[in-house]
């Protein structure tokens, strides 16, 4: 007989999971209007409030190329606020030893300004830097060879172990490149390891333009937790150009990955190139149509995972409430489903019930909960010939 439990078919998948949550930083990246500092911090501190543990907060890169977070101290100051500490010990959270947040930082000055947070008491407990699979890819986003990045990356590790930051190794361009194409799934693998061999805390494993399909992850990741087992070493992170990455998701839970992150709304993509009316440098021209992109949905995400059954620390109704929110502040019909068709009601919707059917049933002297008229044996039996063996099925 087939096996029914599905934990038991996928040993590995979790019971349990870290959803991040990156959309005051990743988001936020793509859109080509200034976000406001107040609705930066408004989500970011709100969706702590909802359960999130592990929070993106902004880019320390120079913010000439990347003007949307110019606004990174005060929006990180504010995270570290004595008013929002206050809001979120009466909540029973503890912002210090609870909540890990995290700043983008892909050059060297930039883990260098992060570090100089840290020493005035608002900086951020984990930093990331990320190299790319696609030399092309990586030079656009970063302006050097892989190698010379290696290097950089290997001296801002040990800074930022000297400063108590831990640090995110992200592995990009692992199942294609949009400037590229695929490269193998083996250098994505190898990529990991020499993050760890220089000293990363945890990787990021990136699909940065929603190039993943479900076979494709469930092989990768399965080759990761082979080759470095412990799935809280590693973050899945992709984003959503075709509408397939929920299948995406699921083989990656299947594979064994319990760390996930994603956006409110499906926001985020390649960086914008245009902020409010003035063209600004981003990461050059776009490599595809800038409507249609984003990373996995927040409240997709969190529905799906709920409805799973599998345990990941939020409040569902808060997040589906922000995202609702989050329509407003981009002035825009974002990418959740689930804000509009909300959850699976198990019970129900009796309201939508119509009347009469009880006394139906007592006229028809039929008994409560009675499927399948009384005559009828009490299990199906089939027929010796049934459905394309009945000679009628083909003409």
């Amino acid at each position: 007989m087939t096996e029914h439990d599905y934990w038991k078919i996928f040993p590995r998948m979790p019971k349990q999971v870290t959803i991040g949550d990156i959309t005051i930083r990743d988001g936020f990246q793509h859109c080509e209007k200034f976000i406001s500092t107040q609705a930066k911090i408004y989500y970011g501190q709100e969706m702590i409030l909802a359960g999130c543990r592990e929070l993106e907060v902004t880019n320390l890169g120079n913010p000439r190329a990347m003007p949307q977070f110019k606004d990174a101290d005060e929006v990180m100051k504010a995270m570290r606020g004595d008013d929002f500490r206050k809001r979120c010990g009466k909540a029973g959270i503890d912002v210090d030893k609870d909540v890990t947040l995290t700043c983008v930082t892909i050059r060297e000055a930039a883990v260098d300004r992060a570090i100089e947070m840290r020493k005035n008491g608002y900086g951020p407990d984990r930093i990331l830097m990320m190299v790319s699979t696609d030399p092309e890819h990586h030079f656009a986003n970063s302006g050097t060879t892989l190698s010379q990045y290696w290097r950089e990356a290997e001296r801002c590790i040990q800074k930022a172990r000297d400063a108590g930051i831990k640090m995110c190794g992200t592995v990009s361009t692992i199942w294609g490149s949009p400037i590229s194409g695929a490269t193998k799934l083996e250098d994505a693998v190898e990529f990991t390891r020499r993050w760890f061999q220089i000293g990363a805390h945890d990787i990021e494993h990136a699909d940065h333009d929603g190039s993943a399909n479900a076979a494709d992850a469930y092989r990768y990741f399965s080759m990761v937790l082979d080759a470095m087992p412990n799935p809280e070493a590693h973050l899945c992170h992709l984003h959503e150009t075709k509408r397939i990455a929920s299948s995406t998701i699921l083989a990656a839970l299947q594979a064994g990955i319990c760390r996930f992150e994603a956006t409110l709304g499906g926001l985020g993509g390649q960086p914008a190139n245009f902020l409010d009316d003035c063209p600004i440098k981003g990461t050059g021209e776009y490599y595809y149509d800038p409507r249609y992109v984003g990373l996995i949905c927040m409240e997709d995400l969190v529905v799906q995972i709920d409805e799973l059954g599998i345990r990941h620390g939020y409040d569902v109704n808060r997040v589906l409430m922000l995202g609702r929110k989050m329509e407003k502040t981009i002035g825009a019909r974002l990418r959740s489903e689930a804000i509009i068709n909300g959850r699976t009601v198990k019970e129900g919707h009796m309201e939508h019930a119509r009347p009469g059917l009880k006394k139906l049933i007592e006229k028809e002297k039929e008994k409560p909960g009675q499927q399948f008229p009384a005559e009828w044996s009490a299990e199906a039996i089939l027929p010796e010939k049934w459905g394309p063996a009945d000679p009628l099925w083909k003409k």
